[in-house]
């Protein structure tokens, strides 16, 4: 393997962020089981849970119908976006006592680029275990961390060990740490991939390094290139600090064309909740603008409508897929949800709105 140890990357998650925060400024909710998300009578999305609420299958993008069907004495909150991007900017103002070189991914998420540190020696583990601690201490709220040569394996490293751990990936144990992991670990990877990496008999990482680079590019096409490098352990991005989108969005390539608009509307809750729990990682300095829905046809045509919306509301995503149908109304190979941003940082005369509400 390749390696490029010379760079020092932390990846900091905070444990539960919402519900944590939650449970720090009301103590009485601890232990109990808790979410936070949009109310069940108005087919609310569940943003975030602790992980009492966890041990019955609750889960973040669930709809928070049938996250009360599972925990009956769930307690669903309502966001208070205020305080997240207070505890999010106390914890940024820690990371940056230790570098300037800050890639925030969302309130409660973000890669460290430490390999110019000169804190505690220079020794990444011991930086990532100061502010592990100082959060703890002044934001009083846990935060897992992973340490890699790499984005990649720290990110997944600071899964390693969750709630309130730490791991370290060191330079001589990528190879052995790389082969362990489950393909569903690398980024792109989802059911429908690994279900066909299973059909190649892939489970592991070290499975699919078996495979040639050609082989995997010939089957997958770029995403191949990808998954090559990264069951590897090969990652070259480097922490980007100045990382902006202006839209996210959730598509599906179906294996069987839907056939009907009634088939196309069934999908679309699963769809809205796997975007809503997307929205929930984004930093609070974008506003939703605009809603979207993306549809392929059988013959690879494309279509996109969309209109002015803060809010993922069932009825308007499903209005805009009906639009969408009509301009062909023939089999729909690929569906996709999405939103449109201002970016607050630029656009001062804005405010941020819930997007939860």
């Amino acid at each position: 393997m390749e390696y490029f140890a010379v760079r020092k990357i932390i990846h900091c998650d905070a444990d539960c962020f919402f519900a944590a925060v939650e449970m720090r400024d009301d103590p009485s909710l601890r232990f109990r089981p808790i979410a936070v998300g949009g109310p069940v009578e108005q087919r609310g999305v569940i943003s975030t849970c602790n992980y009492e609420a966890r041990h019955y299958g609750v889960h973040s993008a669930m709809s928070s119908a049938m996250a009360r069907k599972l925990c009956p004495d769930l307690i669903i909150l309502p966001h208070r976006m205020d305080a997240y991007r207070a505890a999010s900017l106390q914890m940024r103002h820690i990371f940056y006592d230790y570098t300037e070189m800050v890639e925030p991914l969302s309130l409660d998420e973000a890669f460290l680029d430490v390999s110019e540190s000169e804190y505690c020696r220079g020794s990444a583990t011991r930086i990532a275990e100061t502010i592990r601690q100082r959060i703890f201490d002044e934001v009083k709220l846990t935060v897992s961390a992973g340490v890699a040569p790499n984005k990649f394996l720290a990110k997944v490293a600071s899964d390693w060990n969750k709630p309130n751990g730490l791991c370290v990936v060191a330079p001589k144990d990528m190879d052995k740490f790389v082969q362990q992991l489950p393909v569903t670990k690398i980024c792109g990877v989802g059911k429908a991939m690994a279900a066909r990496l299973a059909e190649m008999n892939v489970k592991c990482c070290i499975d699919l390094q078996k495979f040639s680079i050609f082989e995997l590019k010939q089957r997958f096409g770029q995403l191949g290139v990808r998954l090559y490098e990264l069951c590897r352990g090969t990652d070259n991005r480097e922490v980007n600090t100045a990382r902006r989108r202006k839209s996210l969005s959730v598509e599906h390539t179906f294996p069987q064309d839907l056939l009907h608009i009634n088939s196309c509307l069934n999908h679309m809750p699963e769809l809205l909740q796997e975007l809503a729990g997307r929205l929930r990682r984004l930093e609070s300095d974008y506003l939703v603008v605009k809603i979207f829905v993306k549809m392929k046809f059988a013959d690879f045509t494309t279509t996109t409508i969309e209109r002015s919306g803060t809010e993922l509301i069932v009825a308007d995503f499903h209005q805009l897929c009906r639009e969408a149908y009509v301009r062909q109304q023939a089999p729909v190979r690929l569906l996709g949800v999405g939103v449109r941003f201002v970016d607050l940082r630029e656009d001062q005369p804005f405010y941020q709105l819930d997007l939860f509400g």
